[in-house]
């Protein structure tokens, strides 16, 4: 009976603190938001991107070791930096050019740079590209991440890329990626090189060992009709992407 009740008190405890814990990433990420370091171009796509949203449906905490995949520009990475900063730690790996310039230029502080191993290979029969023999030096990681980045690589890369990941991870550990939605089962055409097959991804990343925990319509798109390439000007800024998330066992 004690127990029981103590589990139960237990429970009451952590339920109350839970809020604050919300309450305190929702903070920090607002303020990492209206940053300065943030350009007008970045601050606009806040809307359509839903940062806030969208990392705490991947279950961000400020004490998390977190790996981001393909940062690009940096767009992400000037939020989770300063989120991070204090107790956590922000990692960034592969297509890291730009992101390693605002480290140096001391725009992103505390973001650690992981070299890739592996060799950079373009597909002959498609955009899509490969790294051959990718390896990573970390592990134990809380949380991965990659935003629009899967389109970007043949079966093998992301086949490579995703165990990559798995291996990165403590287990626990959350993967979430977010990519521009295809239809299912359609084949490849110019028109849609650029979006997957949310089912397919799900099988792919299953395939590396992942547990899968969920999916957000966070970025579903009515008025999307998935037939265009995402460049066009009648469908940039507004395709449906899919917001996975997954856990290493």
């Amino acid at each position: 009976m004690l127990k029981r009740t103590l589990t139960a008190g237990l429970a009451t405890v952590l339920a109350a603190l839970a809020p604050l814990a919300s309450a305190d990433l929702k903070e920090a990420l607002e303020a990492a938001m209206a940053s300065d370091v943030r350009t007008e171009a970045e601050v606009a796509r806040d809307a359509n991107r839903k940062p806030l949203e969208t990392l705490t449906f991947f279950g961000l905490e400020q004490d998390m070791r977190v790996l981001e995949l393909l940062p690009g520009g940096g767009w992400y990475t000037k939020l989770l930096a300063p989120v991070l900063a204090d107790d956590g730690q922000l990692y960034v790996s592969i297509g890291t050019t730009n992101v390693a310039r605002l480290i140096e230029d001391g725009t992103l502080a505390g973001v650690q740079v992981i070299e890739a191993e592996g060799e950079f290979k373009r597909s002959e029969t498609t955009r899509r590209f490969y790294i051959e023999g990718l390896a990573m030096d970390v592990s134990d990681l809380d949380m991965v991440l990659t935003f629009r980045n899967l389109h970007n690589f043949t079966a093998e890369g992301r086949r490579d890329l995703n165990a990559a990941a798995f291996k990165a991870l403590r287990s626990g550990g959350i993967y979430g990626v977010v990519d521009h939605t295809r239809r299912h089962m359609q084949g490849d055409s110019d028109e849609v090189w650029r979006r997957m097959d949310p089912v397919q991804m799900i099988k792919e990343i299953e395939a590396a060992g992942f547990e899968f925990v969920d999916f957000s319509d966070l970025h579903y798109r009515p008025d999307d009709t998935l037939q265009y390439e995402v460049g066009r000007r009648t469908v940039t800024g507004n395709t449906d992407r899919f917001t996975l998330k997954f856990r290493k066992p």
